[in-house]
């Protein structure tokens, strides 16, 4: 990221603490960092690190104890409840590890549902939602339910549906750790020939060193802090 460039995402300060019984954990304490416009970021770090959590705080699901963290220069966690709720739908998109699709809707339900939620249910957008799908190679499956996908086809379904309303912010949580290797190397062809041209900035966790190999930046999530890592090497 260059000086004269504003973060897409920043966090400053951020400390974040659970209650586990009558003790309490500490997942972060004053950490710092910026992710430029388009930037590929991707959090390593063992299991329970605090990986997901500091992706739960950049898209507005879980609050800091202290700091700030801003998307698109706004304070997200001064924010109300109802305020971060319409942010996310209009300028977030999420990729999860189980996939996360409604199953008592279809998967072109499950695709036109963030355009609905952001106002954007016109034909333009059914029209993208169909594009996506055909993108994705499931231009057959627009009436059929999650449920008689496989693994690798709901993930993929995942993808188009994080698209479909153009964010500007990606988060994805171990995305391929579910799936086998070759399923795991066509999904990440998607990330590749979806979300590079479409210039969004993404933030994806992973235990994977081949999916590791795409990322601009890499930060280790460690001990609360978070410590940058040459890209494509493992923690």
């Amino acid at each position: 990221m260059t000086g004269s460039e504003a973060p897409l995402v920043e966090l400053t300060g951020v400390a974040k603490s659970y209650r586990e019984g009558d003790r309490e954990r500490v997942v972060f304490r004053d950490a710092r960092l910026a992710v430029a416009p388009g930037e590929w970021l991707f959090l390593v770090g063992r299991s329970g690190s605090g990986k997901s959590t500091l992706l739960n705080l950049v898209g507005g699901l879980d609050l800091p104890d202290a700091g700030t963290v801003a998307v698109q220069g706004m304070p997200i966690n001064r924010l109300s409840e109802r305020e971060r709720t319409l942010f996310r739908r209009r300028h977030v998109g999420f990729v999860f590890q189980l996939y996360n699709l409604i199953p008592t809707l279809t998967v072109g339900e499950n695709l036109l549902l963030p355009l609905e939620l952001s106002g954007q249910l016109d034909q333009q957008g059914r029209e993208r939602a169909r594009y996506l799908l055909e993108e994705v190679g499931l231009s057959d499956r627009f009436s059929s339910y999650p449920d008689r996908l496989s693994g690798g086809e709901q993930q993929r379904v995942a993808v188009a549906r994080a698209l479909v309303h153009r964010p500007e912010l990606l988060l994805a949580d171990e995305p391929t750790g579910n799936l086998d290797a070759e399923t795991s190397r066509q999904v990440l062809d998607l990330f590749e020939r979806l979300i590079r041209p479409s210039g969004a900035t993404m933030i994806l966790v992973t235990h994977s060193m081949e999916t590791v190999r795409l990322a601009d930046r890499v930060v280790t999530v460690r001990e609360g802090r978070l410590t940058e890592m040459t890209a494509g090497v493992g923690p």
